[in-house]
């Protein structure tokens, strides 16, 4: 992110200097919160529970934006989001009814719903807080305090294998994961953020499960027809929400033109 900085916008220290603390506390909620409470949330619950738990950050990002921004929700939002998460769960649950029925909540529940509620104020913060700062900016900079605090912390932590032991497949899914989920995942998610929003840039979230569902099913997976269905409710509820699809409005000025026509 530094070196994409550098060799584009180049770093003004104006820009940093009034943005100074908001970057601190965008570094600390959105980079190191997030990725702190999802990953050891991981350890204590399910995934299919972790995943519904993110499933809700549209409906929290949308509350924030309300609370924060003063930003409007509307009706289609809403109906956009719930029907989106419904997707999510026939997804994720694959339409199991004995699957939703043994669902719990746990101490890691508890842990995902926090990084849930991180990565959903990072981004209504980040338009509250940043100064005349660019995505690019912003996301280097909030990843760099990130960066600083996620080694702090796992100094203090065991590691469970040494480095060299480390197996090259390891090595290639964290590299996989620094670049595209990190470093284009965060710049583009802000540049969203800066284009349409907090609230539905949020509502795209939901679409990872099924993003994965095709990749699944790219690689040899069996598909059901729940998940399918699920899929679709999850598009609709994003093109619904993210204002895609929208009630047809009749066009005035064709209409004038007729009337004066006709006249």
């Amino acid at each position: 992110m530094l070196i994409i900085l550098i060799f584009t916008e180049g770093i003004k220290k104006s820009q940093l200097k009034k943005n100074a603390v908001s970057y601190i506390i965008l570094g600390i909620v959105g980079i190191f919160g997030f990725n702190a409470f999802f990953f050891v949330g991981l350890k204590y619950t399910s995934p299919v529970n972790g995943a519904l738990i993110m499933g809700l950050n549209p409906l929290l990002t949308t509350i924030f934006a309300r609370i924060i921004l003063k930003d409007n929700i509307t009706k289609k939002q809403v109906f956009g989001i719930c029907f989106a998460f419904i997707g999510v769960l026939l997804v994720i649950t694959q339409g199991s009814i004995v699957t939703i029925k043994t669902l719990s909540i746990s101490v890691g529940d508890v842990i995902i719903f926090s990084g849930n509620v991180c990565w959903a104020l990072y981004g209504v913060l980040g338009r509250r807080l940043v100064k005349d700062g660019t995505p690019l900016s912003t996301t280097t900079y909030t990843m760099a305090i990130g960066t600083v605090s996620l080694i702090v912390i796992s100094l203090f932590t065991s590691n469970p294998i040494s480095l060299p032991n480390v197996p090259i497949g390891a090595w290639i899914a964290i590299a996989f994961m620094s670049f595209f989920t990190s470093v284009l995942g965060y710049l583009w998610w802000n540049q969203g953020m800066k284009e349409i929003g907090a609230s539905k840039t949020s509502i795209f979230f939901n679409l990872v499960p099924v993003v994965t569902m095709i990749i699944s099913f790219a690689i040899g997976t069996e598909i059901k027809v729940f998940q399918i269905i699920g899929a679709v409710l999850v598009i609709l509820g994003v093109l619904t929400a993210s204002g895609v699809i929208s009630n047809p409005k009749p066009n005035t000025e064709k209409r004038l033109v007729v009337q004066s026509y006709q006249k």
